[in-house]
């Protein structure tokens, strides 16, 4: 069962990520093996967005629908995937977005990404399991160069020199 649990500095609002993650419908744009997206349904319960989605993935021959139900809490910014049906026997993605300055300064955010799933076919596990870590990392890369994209870096505010004589 692969599991994968990272965290990335990005030079972007934790706003603008929050908002490019939960554009499910464009994943296909610029998400590898997402070959179609498609929103259901959506609402807004208690102040939290609630959309059921249905993505397709396809890697060489293999072409797999899944839907999930995905919460976006932009308050808390944490967007959580539950797994509804499809090729898995289980699904748990989870997204946090956090303002986060780095040691020299530079303002952005702070997005932690999980993911732990299993096929149903032992097959395509096998194949998804050799090529996981490489996979996983292509599509945070992929995420990453999305943001470049559609927004414009945090500027880099220069430390302000200490003036003499104090």
């Amino acid at each position: 069962m692969p599991v994968h649990d990272e965290q990335r500095f990005v030079p972007f609002s934790p706003e603008q990520m929050f908002a490019m993650v939960a554009d499910v419908a464009r994943y296909p744009e610029f998400l590898p093996w997402c070959a179609g997206a498609r929103i259901r349904t959506r609402e807004r319960i208690d102040g939290v967005d609630r959309m059921t989605a249905d993505l397709i993935v396809a890697y060489k021959v293999f072409r797999e629908r899944f839907a999930s139900r995905v919460t976006l809490d932009e308050v808390g910014g944490r967007i959580e995937v539950e797994y509804l049906d499809g090729p898995f026997t289980h699904l748990v993605n989870r997204w946090s977005f956090h303002p986060y300055t780095d040691e020299m300064g530079v303002a952005g955010s702070k997005v932690g990404f999980f993911v732990d799933f299993a096929f149903k076919s032992k097959t395509l596990q096998k194949i998804i399991e050799s090529r996981f870590a490489e996979a996983v990392i292509k599509m945070g890369d992929a995420f990453e160069a999305r943001a470049h994209e559609i927004y414009t870096p945090v500027q880099v505010m220069p430390t302000p020199e200490p003036v003499a004589g104090s």
